[in-house]
């Protein structure tokens, strides 16, 4: 067996079982990787230098694959249930004895690496790949150990990622060959008989969504962060796909701590990644040119195709799938700040494509009403996105990341809450779906009157106009806003239809109070007065 990296890296995987590997290599740079990928055919450079990889069967995580082990450590902890399905002990061990038996003789990759830019909570990760390009995938989504770190690097959780080893449902404990298993007894993830390297990366934020919480009592959320030139200028973007996230938090007048993972602590908002993994589905660089201009050499970019004859990312492509992606280190982005840590927030938008058009282009809630919306985590599908959607549909994804999350949602609610009342925290919601009417009627929110109240709020502006009370939802609403007409800022007068409105509105309340039935049980009183009412009295 041979092993390759710095001479003072080089180790063995003898404590995992893996003794008959062919060649190890150990945390090879980007340049190496890449060098790897094109010899074995995992991939082709694109004309930025890029690197474009397919993922095979699987284009997007598999959440009904993913397992966590029930032990005495999580009997009583996880939340049980479709999100979080269980796993025997005896099953993970039979399944990690095969998958090291399937490693002998191979080519493997090493990577040593961090998880969370507060090196207060932080884990070390250790990944173990039989892919190059998935090696480098980890290199640019976790955090970077200095190299002279690697020489005493003691890991804390593992990952090992075979796309080719299946299991055997009839006797493993899987619904299927692929498979995501947690085990946070020992402290390990396996994933095999997929490709898409998105697992890996939600493996981990699944594990550090149970043990901050947990062991740390930090609030571990699927948010992006950004911040203004004070230490405390932090906000915090929580929104579901479609709904402006990565977009509102690309600010260039403020740095971006991260776009997708990060935890807040009694100081500090921190980035759980060393990178960002956007969607390219339609990306232009008018559109999104900090994604765009970050897809350079050291970037993957995920079952993409050329444009016919060059080596152009032809971004429009969906023969593969819809959900193209690109994965890049977090210094791609030019305002990125190093290290990727900003103090308590200030400021949270909870951003909601609603396509409906009957929720306020910006409201402030209340504490309970933050706490209900959050575990709401409430956007809407509109006709045209998925086969067979004619109408307006909800999508309610607790917490705004439902498939990550172990512990039940009243959990990190209340956190929040806490962590609201303690730093005097406004929480806002921002609609930037449609207004005028619903989906096929009304008209998509401006971007520019989007950025232009977020601004407001983040510079305190909004703090000093009047605001009226919705009749449903309770929230507030301003009365002005800088460079908004004021009739933007009131979703009823913009349809000019008040039954039209109000019926709307009404389906619309109905459809949150369903979904929450599941959470009533945990949830407090203060999580349920920030429920929405429904009113009969608009005809």
């Amino acid at each position: 067996m041979q092993e390759f990296g710095l001479k003072s890296q080089v180790k063995d995987l003898d404590a995992y079982g893996i003794t008959n590997a062919n060649k190890i290599y150990w945390n090879l740079s980007p340049a190496s990787l890449v060098e790897k990928a094109l010899e074995h055919k995992e991939g082709n450079l694109a004309d930025t230098g890029a690197l474009m990889c397919d993922t095979g069967k699987f284009t997007g995580r598999s959440p009904k694959d993913r397992y966590i082990v029930k032990d005495d450590k999580t009997k009583d902890t996880v939340w049980w249930g479709d999100i979080n399905q269980p796993i025997s002990p005896e099953n993970f061990d039979r399944i990690y004895t095969k998958m090291v038996e399937g490693l002998k003789g191979r080519d493997l990759y090493v990577r040593d690496a961090y998880a969370g830019a507060d090196k207060t909570y932080r884990l070390n990760l250790r990944v173990i790949n039989t892919k190059a390009w998935q090696n480098l995938f980890c290199y640019n989504m976790f955090l970077r150990p200095d190299k002279y770190k690697l020489e005493q690097f003691d890991p804390n959780f593992t990952i090992i990622c075979d796309p080719d080893f299946k299991a055997d449902p009839s006797v493993d404990g899987t619904r299927q060959a692929n498979f995501a298993l947690i085990d946070m007894s020992k402290k390990m993830i396996l994933i095999g008989g997929t490709g898409y390297a998105g697992e890996m990366k939600k493996g981990i934020f699944s594990v550090l969504n149970y043990l901050l919480p947990v062991e740390r009592q930090v609030l571990s959320m699927h948010c992006s962060a950004n911040i203004g030139h004070k230490k405390h200028d932090t906000a915090i973007f929580f929104g579901l796909s479609g709904t402006g996230k990565t977009t509102l938090s690309a600010d260039p007048n403020r740095g971006l701590i991260g776009d997708d993972e990060h935890g807040w602590t009694d100081s500090n908002v921190f980035n759980f990644e060393g990178g960002c993994y956007a969607k390219v589905i339609d990306l232009t660089q008018e559109k999104e040119p900090e994604i765009y201009d970050a897809i350079r050499f050291g970037a993957i970019v995920e079952n993409t195709r050329f444009v016919e004859g060059s080596r152009d990312i032809d971004y429009k492509n969906t023969s593969i799938t819809e959900n193209t992606r690109t994965a890049y280190p977090i210094y791609h982005i030019r305002n990125a700040v190093n290290p990727s840590v900003g103090g308590t927030p200030k400021n949270i938008f909870f951003l909601t494509c609603d396509a409906y058009g009957v929720l306020p282009p910006i409201s402030r809630l209340t504490k309970g009403q933050a706490m209900y919306h959050f575990i709401s985590g409430y956007t809407a599908k509109v006709a045209g996105t998925e086969a067979g959607i004619t109408e307006p549909q909800t999508v309610f994804s607790a917490c705004f990341g439902a498939p990550f999350l172990p512990l039940h949602p009243t959990r990190y609610a209340e956190m929040l809450g806490e962590k609201m009342k303690k730093n005097d925290v406004t929480v806002w919601m921002v609609n930037t779906g449609w207004t005028g009417g619903p989906y096929g009627i009304g008209t998509r929110m401006k971007l520019e009157y989007t950025r232009a109240m977020i601004t407001a709020a983040l510079e305190g502006t909004l703090h000093n106009v009047g605001y009226r009370k919705h009749s449903i939802y309770k929230f507030e609403i301003p009365a002005t806003c800088p460079s908004v007409p004021s009739v933007v800022l009131s979703p009823r007068e913009t349809w000019q239809n008040d039954v039209g409105y109000y019926e709307k509105a009404n389906i619309l309340a109905r459809a949150f109070i369903e979904n929450f039935k599941k959470f009533e049980e945990f949830a407090s009183a203060e999580i349920m007065e920030g429920a929405p009412t429904t009113r009969d009295d608009y005809k």
